[in-house]
């Protein structure tokens, strides 16, 4: 007889599998928060002329540092939690593209990006090798990004879920046109918009792919299956 007490009607692996992917429910309005109330503090930042990445620059950068490093950790898990979930290709590719978008996150968080458009004040807008690999992780990050919701599109459609599919594909489109657009126009309001559409329509993917799939994952306790 065992010492301690056993059940044997609970799926750990079932558990452990959703417990990943609540870290796909978390991370965006973690980002979000953050960031939006770092900006909100610190005199200068416009949200129509500003990237939020600019906050790195700041006196008070370690927070937005921290902000990316720790939302990447918090991808990469929900990434395992959807290759565990997904069978086949597909749920691979996902797990890929996401642990991809997640290293990003964090490469972007150890390289900040050089000051534009006239923020932070007094600094020189000068192009640095930090400041390229910036650009180059998030370019990296967002293309990876889109990629992944473009074939969780195709898991949805191909297990008869109609609606997803369609969301899906609609974020996984935006989030790269975004990107790409909001590169071009970095300048300008207009960039920013784009980029802040490209960040809000990927975290919004993200938590409602990861609760959908945490759905799919059958309960840990076996008799309620």
């Amino acid at each position: 007889m065992p010492i301690w007490p056993t059940n044997e009607h609970f799926d750990g692996r079932a558990a452990a599998t959703r417990s990943l992917l609540g870290w796909g429910v978390v991370a965006g309005p973690f980002y979000l928060l953050v960031a939006v109330i770092h900006a909100l503090l610190k005199p200068g930042f416009d949200f129509s002329r500003h990237a939020l990445s600019l906050l790195m620059v700041t006196d008070t950068g370690w927070i937005q540092r921290a902000n990316l490093m720790l939302v990447g950790v918090m991808v990469i898990a929900a990434a395992i939690g959807f290759g565990r979930a997904i069978e086949g290709r597909r749920g691979g590719w996902v797990r890929g593209l996401l642990i991809a978008y997640g290293v990003a996150l964090i490469g972007s968080g150890i390289f900040a990006p050089d000051p534009m458009g006239g923020f932070p004040a007094g600094m020189d807008e000068t192009v640095t090798t930090s400041g390229l690999l910036h650009l180059a992780f998030g370019a990296i990050g967002f293309l990876s990004f889109g990629v992944a919701a473009i074939v969780f599109s195709r898991w949805s459609r191909l297990s008869g879920r109609r609606s997803a599919r369609v969301l899906s594909l609609v974020a996984g489109v935006l989030v790269i046109v975004g990107f790409v657009g909001g590169g071009a126009l970095s300048q300008g309001p207009a960039g920013v918009l784009l980029l802040w559409i490209a960040v809000v329509a990927g975290f919004a993917w993200l938590l409602f792919a990861s609760v959908l799939t945490y759905r799919v994952v059958p309960h840990p306790d076996v008799s309620r299956r």
